[in-house]
């Protein structure tokens, strides 16, 4: 791991995730979690202040990064929800079948190298009664946005830990087997434009 991945990368990613845009949509997503959670792309936690603790019984957290891990630590020290790391990547999640109640993701499905793989194992462990909560960004409906996204995205991935910010989440999530129950979508404000188009909402399994 070079510098900029292990010194400069996690700054950034904590302070870009704790933007008031983003954690205005957090605040709409994280709350509808319950039972045992499974977490994918876990970062610092900025999640943890906005689960409804007593809906969940226990939280996965799953983050490969060591170093995102320990900034989430002070978040986790105030949680009163038992909180159990996972330091494996999305497409390796070592967990049973059906043993999550919810699957949470946010900010998360553009870094996936194997995404399809990682949501192919999200489903594997949600019970069948189960739900997955999302909100990511992704391709943007306006094709002039679209552009620029393809043209950013090489530079962005660079920057930004292997984000692709054009990626199409509605249908990544279908074509993995999940049915979308409910879905909104939104640019959002005070974000640019190219990285700013979000979708959020929950799925279950098709």
């Amino acid at each position: 791991m070079g510098f900029y991945d292990h010194y400069i990368l996690p700054r950034f990613l904590n302070a870009a995730m704790g933007t008031k845009p983003i954690r205005y949509q957090r605040k709409k997503v994280v709350p509808r979690a319950e039972g045992r959670v499974l977490e994918v792309g876990f970062g610092a936690g900025h999640n943890l202040p906005f689960y409804d603790a007593s809906k969940v019984s226990h939280i996965w957290a799953l983050e490969p990064a060591q170093e995102m891990r320990e900034r989430a630590a002070e978040r986790v020290a105030e949680s009163t929800v038992p909180l159990e790391f996972l330091d494996l990547p999305g497409e390796q999640i070592p967990l049973d079948n059906e043993s999550a109640d919810t699957i949470l993701i946010t900010y998360t499905l553009c870094t996936i190298p194997d995404v399809m793989a990682a949501l192919g194992q999200m489903r594997r462990v949600l019970k069948s009664n189960g739900r997955m909560i999302f909100c990511e960004h992704g391709e943007a409906p306006d094709e002039n946005v679209r552009k620029w996204q393809r043209r950013l995205t090489p530079a962005w991935k660079a920057i930004g830990g292997g984000c692709h910010v054009g990626r199409q989440i509605p249908k990544m999530i279908a074509d993995s087997g999940f049915k979308i129950d409910d879905m909104e979508t939104m640019y959002l404000p005070g974000t640019p434009r190219f990285a700013g188009f979000n979708y959020w909402g929950s799925a279950t399994k098709g």
